[in-house]
């Protein structure tokens, strides 16, 4: 996909070329020094795939909409500007689908130019491997950490896979535990801080390997050292990540910032995980519309009901219903093992082999593997949700 960058920003636009040659899709990238009136003629000679424009006044945006008006095909982004509500219709009109006031990090016109290449079907990079697979909870105490780690170490053993298990939470992460009881020689930050010179050499003498074909990066020890994490060095981190290993799992947390927002934009699957009661129902709809902002396509994202058990009020097909959706990943409820394996640092299937959590982590492994064989349960009875929530998922006295 051809993208041109109109910036008086040298130094701006030098950074943003470096965000974009670690995307995973290959950009063709053309640049004008200085402003529209010195680059309109080109550019109306051979119109970009998507224009980038850094506005700097009023001229600007009138020959932008000029320019997006002729050339109706051409998706553009606009930087730098806040145009007021009349001039914004008129460019939204005219072709212009994106709008980022204040001037972007590499990683935000990156998230941007993405979408955009997803709506065009562009493809990924050739060099792709492996699968990145996000978990992230709807409301904190889901489970999802348990999960994400336990699946990596269950995508391991059964496919001998290698497979690498990344804490993006960066304040309080604790993956790393719920598997193993060692300490891995670095962790993100330090790795994300050395993101210019990061390879597969460096990211491997880096990780902690739990087991036979699984390996770790554990969160930062000191909660202040993720604080300056920046979105692109994830996105370097995943990028070499995916080009050595089966499987990324990334266990996001529950903050949605720059960072997850960029670990989310890079997924291959992303697994929200939530419990059958309303708080969680409640955020995991607002969890949906957020997805569905940012133009992820509804097979992108999986729903994880996890300790679920049969008989409460509400049913797997009242959630259903209010999260418009006919396939649902359900994790039985087995406190007891459970528990056993947090306290102990021991992934669950070397606890108890026959659990039906072990037997649910492994029938989630064999549907990533082999992603045409989908396991969903259904439920037959009606509950209580549909009371609460009408057909818009709002709530009703």
């Amino acid at each position: 996909m051809r993208v041109h960058i109109v910036s008086p920003s040298p130094e701006n636009v030098a950074h943003w070329q470096v965000a974009l040659a670690t995307s995973p899709r290959v950009y063709d990238v053309t640049v004008s020094n200085g402003g529209m009136a010195s680059a309109e003629i080109g550019l109306r000679a051979t119109p970009p795939d998507v224009l980038v424009l850094h506005a700097v006044n009023s001229a600007d945006l009138a020959t932008l909409q000029s320019l997006a008006q002729d050339h109706p095909d051409m998706d553009c982004v606009l930087l730098g500007m806040q145009p007021d509500p009349e001039q914004l219709m008129g460019l939204m009109r005219a072709g212009v689908r994106e709008v980022l006031p204040a001037l972007p990090d590499g990683a935000q016109l990156t998230m941007a130019i993405e979408r955009l290449a997803r709506r065009r079907g562009v493809s990924l990079r050739d060099t792709k491997r492996g699968k990145v697979l996000c978990f992230m909870s709807c409301k904190g105490g889901s489970g999802a950490t348990f999960l994400a780690a336990n699946l990596a170490v269950a995508l391991a053993e059964q496919e001998r896979a290698r497979v690498i298990l990344i804490d993006l939470n960066l304040q309080f992460g604790d993956a790393l535990l719920f598997i193993s009881s060692q300490t891995g020689p670095s962790n993100v930050a330090e790795v994300a801080h050395n993101s210019e010179r990061l390879d597969k050499e460096l990211l491997r003498s880096s990780l902690l390997e739990v087991s036979p074909g699984l390996f770790a990066l554990a969160a930062p020890h000191d909660p202040a050292s993720g604080a300056d994490v920046q979105p692109e060095q994830i996105q370097t981190l995943l990028q070499v990540a995916r080009s050595d290993f089966d499987y990324v799992v990334v266990d996001i947390g529950r903050t949605l910032n720059g960072v997850a927002l960029q670990a989310l934009d890079m997924a291959d699957q992303v697994h929200a995980v939530l419990q059958l009661t309303l708080p969680f129902i409640r955020d995991g709809k607002r969890l949906q519309e957020l997805f569905r902002s940012l133009d992820y396509p509804p097979s992108k994202i999986h729903w994880v009901l996890n300790r679920f058990e049969k008989g409460g009020q509400l049913t797997l097909d009242d959630l259903k219903r209010s999260l418009k959706t006919d396939e649902l990943i359900t994790v039985p409820n087995h406190y007891g093992v459970v528990a056993d394996s947090v306290n102990q640092g021991v992934p669950v299937s070397k606890i108890a082999p026959r659990s039906p959590v072990t037997k649910a982590l492994a029938d989630m492994a064999d549907s990533i593997r082999n992603p045409d064989v989908t396991e969903a349960t259904t439920s037959g009875l009606k509950g209580l949700l549909s009371k609460v929530f009408d057909k818009r998922g709002v709530k009703v006295a």
